[in-house]
């Protein structure tokens, strides 16, 4: 009689404790903050930490392979693996307000609206950024070149995601936008090994070819950072009102380009006063006649 009075108590008990868990978990699914209930609640953040998994995960792997890359640059790198981040983000938050029973129809639309007013308000700074991001990879010229770009020239400091900035001649910062640097020719004068020295020297119809060709060999061959090969080219140009025009062009290292440049003008009239090569210019010859 007993055993059978303490297994009705058992169940009894069990079925009570039963109930009361049933009980807890229906008041607790009951439980709302607002429009939003706890298991929605619990639901959104499951969901969140599924997410932050996630994009932890990309965001390594997105590092990995852009690490592995060597035309990128570590700026550019950086920029990429944070705006990967930041959508990843968005995306994330757009799907854990679904899960709290949020209207995301909406909310992609004010994203899209916000993103629109953005990108309009700041179009000159986006447009600078994204031709920042195009010199990154295109690379037209490094840190150390000797560049003319956008009516500027000097040597390049730095390539920003904004601005490019340039150190001049006469030791002055100059920042040009990016914008300007990608919408204008650049000329590197630094990409390139050798260098060619173009100069036109003019003399006296007196003089004849021969002669000036020699006293400008002779000049030539005074410096020895002018290269052999390619061989230098001297030859008679123009002839014009009053002067007769010689071209020249020489190789030499692209360091020494200035260097060759000076000196080739200094090197010539020296030459040129050996030889007896008379310099002219243009001038008028007025003779008067008697009658």
């Amino acid at each position: 009689m007993n055993i059978f009075l303490e297994t009705d108590v058992g169940a009894v008990g069990a079925a009570a404790a039963e109930g009361a868990r049933d009980s807890i978990f229906d008041t607790l699914s009951k439980f709302k903050i607002g429009d939003i209930s706890l298991s929605s609640i619990l639901s959104a953040i499951l969901t969140l930490v599924i997410c932050f998994v996630f994009i932890k995960i990309v965001t390594a792997i997105a590092n990995k392979a852009l690490g592995k890359s060597k035309k990128l640059d570590a700026t550019l790198r950086g920029f990429v693996t944070s705006a990967i981040k930041a959508v990843l983000w968005v995306i994330a938050l757009i799907i854990v307000a679904n899960a709290l029973g949020i209207n995301t129809s909406s909310l992609v639309a004010l994203v899209s609206v916000v993103g629109l007013a953005l990108s309009l308000s700041v179009q000159n700074i986006l447009s600078n950024l994204f031709s920042g991001l195009t010199l990154l990879v295109t690379k037209p010229f490094a840190a150390g070149d000797f560049v003319e770009v956008a009516g500027k020239s000097g040597l390049v400091k730095t390539v920003g995601l904004f601005y490019t900035q340039l150190d001049t001649l006469d030791n002055v910062a100059v920042s040009i936008p990016n914008s300007d640097v990608t919408a204008s020719a650049v000329n590197n004068y630094s990409r390139e090994e050798l260098r060619r020295v173009d100069r036109t020297f003019t003399t006296s119809y007196e003089c004849t070819t021969d002669e000036v060709k020699a006293a400008i060999a002779d000049a030539i061959a005074k410096d020895e950072r002018i290269l052999q090969d390619p061989a230098p080219f001297v030859r008679l140009l123009d002839y014009k009102g009053s002067t007769v025009e010689y071209v020249v062009r020489v190789w030499c290292k692209g360091a020494d380009y200035w260097s060759v440049y000076f000196d080739l003008n200094e090197n010539v009239r020296e030459s040129f006063a050996a030889h007896g090569v008379k310099f002219s210019y243009e001038h008028v010859n007025v003779h008067i006649v008697e009658k």
